[in-house]
C-alpha cells in the first residue's frame, strides 16, 4: 500500500495491513453519505484516502449539530472502538467525496487486541481527536465567526489536498452552530480580503498564508498537537 493513502494505516507492516484490508479495494464515500448514526452499532471502520468526513455532536432539539472533529487521511472513523465502546458517540458525514479503505470493526477489535503497535499508535490518534474536540468547545464559546470559518476551511485544504473544494454555506453554518447570515458575513469578508473565492459552494483559497494569519490560534494548536504526538 503506497504510504500516502491513510497515514495511519502506512506506519504499519504490510503483513497488519493485509490482515485489516485483505485483497479489498479502496471505496468510493460520496458527499452527505452519513457513514455512521449517533447511537447506532459500528460495522465498519473507515480510513479515508483522499475523501473528507466530518464528525459531528447528535443533534440537538432544534434538529442542529456542531462539528466537532473533521477527518482525512492523516486520521480514521471509529476511533472509539479502541476505548472497548462498540456505539458511536457521534455521526460521521461524508463532506467531500473520495476514496476511503473500510475494515470490519470485528476484525479489527481483534487485531488491536494482538498488536501492540498498532494499539499504541492509534491510542495516540485518539489522544490528537480529543485535542481538537476540546479545541473546537473552546473556539466556538470565544472565537469570532470569521476566524472560525477560516479555520474551517484550512482544516478542509489540509484533508482535501486541494485548495479548491466545495462546501455550501448552509452545511458551514450547522457545523459551526451559527446562522447562515453569519458565514455569509464572514465569507464576504475573507472574499473581500483576496483571501478566498466563493461561488455556489464551490471555494477557492487564493492566499493561503494570510487566512492562516486571519484563523484562529486553534488552527494551529491542531497542527502542533498532531505532528508532536503522531509523528513522535
Amino acid at each position: 500500500m503506497p504510504q500516502s493513502t491513510n497515514m495511519l494505516l502506512s506506519v504499519l507492516p504490510p503483513g497488519v495491513q493485509r490482515k485489516l484490508l485483505g485483497s479489498q479495494e479502496p471505496i468510493r464515500l460520496e458527499r452527505w453519505t452519513a457513514l455512521v448514526e449517533h447511537g447506532e452499532s459500528v460495522e465498519y471502520v473507515y480510513f479515508p484516502i483522499d475523501s473528507v468526513v466530518s464528525i459531528l455532536t447528535a443533534p440537538f432539539d432544534d434538529n442542529a449539530a456542531l462539528e466537532v472533529a473533521l477527518v482525512g487521511n492523516e486520521g480514521m472513523v471509529g476511533a472509539w472502538l479502541l476505548l472497548g465502546v462498540d456505539t458511536a458517540p457521534v455521526r460521521a458525514l461524508v463532506q467531500g467525496s473520495g476514496l476511503a479503505w473500510r475494515v470490519d470493526a470485528n476484525a479489527f477489535r481483534r487485531e488491536i487486541v494482538v498488536n501492540r503497535r498498532m494499539r499504541e499508535s492509534f491510542s495516540r490518534y485518539v489522544y490528537v481527536q480529543l485535542v481538537q474536540l476540546a479545541q473546537t468547545i473552546a473556539c466556538t464559546r470565544f472565537h469570532v465567526v470569521e476566524a472560525r470559518l477560516a479555520r474551517s476551511l484550512l482544516m478542509t485544504r489540509d484533508r482535501a489536498h486541494s485548495r479548491r473544494f466545495h462546501v455550501t454555506q448552509a452545511f458551514l453554518a450547522h457545523v459551526l452552530g451559527v446562522r447562515r447570515a453569519g458565514v455569509t458575513r464572514a465569507a464576504s469578508s475573507l472574499r473581500r480580503s483576496r483571501l478566498i473565492r466563493y461561488s455556489r459552494g464551490d471555494v477557492e483559497i487564493m492566499d493561503e498564508r494570510g487566512l492562516e494569519r486571519a484563523a484562529c490560534g486553534c488552527y494551529a494548536v491542531d497542527k502542533r498537537t498532531y505532528a508532536a504526538v503522531i509523528n513522535s
